[in-house]
């Protein structure tokens, strides 16, 4: 895709260009993890996020019956730190090591790279589709995965919807604009009223995609998924599109192509989209609720013991930033997703 002078883009369209485009695309040109890239998720804060991770995974496949055969898919791996310390923790869980078939579903090129360069020695198997996973009992990891997806925007004046588009006119100062729209066409396409109570909608089309397709394979083939990204849970859905350039916010419209652009997701709107599916449950807790319940403190006790002051401080330095309210704590929420039948809750539990 190309973009045109004298076109307008509807936003999410303007947000997939500007992020996955073969040639200009973000993510598709450079590795935006770490100090030196654009930001830092949790896995590369402390390995400690990782193996509360990998504890509750093997607690959960337990709770499918320990599925001899089963696929672990992490969504997204970015660096491929989590992947390789899931695996790492693994080690200790034999039977679980043995039954698993490690997949990573990615779409960059150069992320793939890294992922393999950091992944050696390991057999894991790497797709473009989900729904090209051969049928058997699937976990699904998405840590930070759903909000690099383009999000639509639609704003309500009186009782007319209109859809938030990029001007391209002038491509070196695009700007937002508006068009009305029939939100009914876009209700029936999605097969949600998601315009119910609102005035202001965000969402991704292609995240209702991946919510579909994953609650299908869960039904069918049994299995969960556990989704780790920052959010909110108000049912008035509001306007958290962002541009992130080196650690700061940047402008959306600016630097086309160098820089992350992100939402917030609402996990209410996640709750009712895949509740309507039907036959699944939903678990939701705060970041740091869910890794306080899998022990995180304990293994921090543990790992710490006979370090020095100053490793030792490193270690709860980082711990903090993933439990602390101020910093990841609440703004980051835990959402699991898997059939009704399972009363498995661990690490959600109040």
């Amino acid at each position: 895709m190309k973009l045109k002078k004298n076109s307008e883009l509807p936003l999410d369209k303007f947000i997939d260009f500007s992020l996955y485009d073969k040639k200009f695309g973000y993510y598709m040109k450079k590795n935006p993890f770490g100090k030196k890239g654009d930001f830092i998720t949790a896995p590369n804060i402390s390995r400690l996020f990782s193996e509360m991770v990998a504890i509750w995974t093997v607690s959960f496949w337990q709770s499918l019956g320990c599925p001899k055969n089963f696929n672990l898919v992490e969504l997204g791996a970015g660096n491929g730190e989590m992947m390789k310390v899931l695996i790492e923790s693994f080690k200790n869980f034999p039977d679980f090591l043995n039954s698993c078939n490690f997949i990573i579903h990615e779409k960059s090129p150069i992320l793939i790279k890294i992922q393999k360069e950091k992944l050696i020695n390991i057999k894991i198997k790497w797709i473009s589709n989900i729904n090209n996973i051969k049928k058997k009992p699937c976990i699904f990891i998405a840590n930070e995965f759903f909000d690099a997806m383009a999000v639509k925007q639609f704003k309500k004046y009186g009782n007319l919807w209109f859809e938030k588009f990029v001007n391209l006119k002038d491509t070196n100062n695009p700007f937002f604009t508006e068009k009305k729209v029939n939100i009914k066409d876009i209700e029936k396409k999605i097969r949600y009223k998601i315009s119910h109570g609102q005035n202001f909608i965000e969402f991704s089309e292609l995240g209702f995609d991946y919510l579909k397709n994953i609650s299908q394979i869960i039904k069918e083939n049994s299995g969960g998924l556990l989704l780790i990204d920052y959010g909110y849970t108000k049912k008035n859905m509001k306007n958290t599109l962002q541009a992130v350039s080196n650690h700061k916010f940047a402008n959306i419209l600016k630097n086309i192509g160098n820089s992350d652009i992100t939402h917030s997701i609402n996990f209410d709107l996640f709750k009712k989209f895949t509740n309507q599916i039907g036959g699944l449950d939903n678990n939701l807790t705060t970041q740091k609720k869910f890794l306080l319940n899998m022990g995180i403190e304990k293994r921090a006790e543990v790992i710490t013991k006979k370090l020095n002051f100053l490793n030792k401080a490193d270690i709860y330095y980082r711990l903090k930033r993933l439990i602390d309210e101020k910093q990841m704590g609440d703004l980051f929420k835990v959402m699991l997703l898997k059939n009704k039948k399972n009363k498995f809750n661990l690490g959600f539990k109040s």
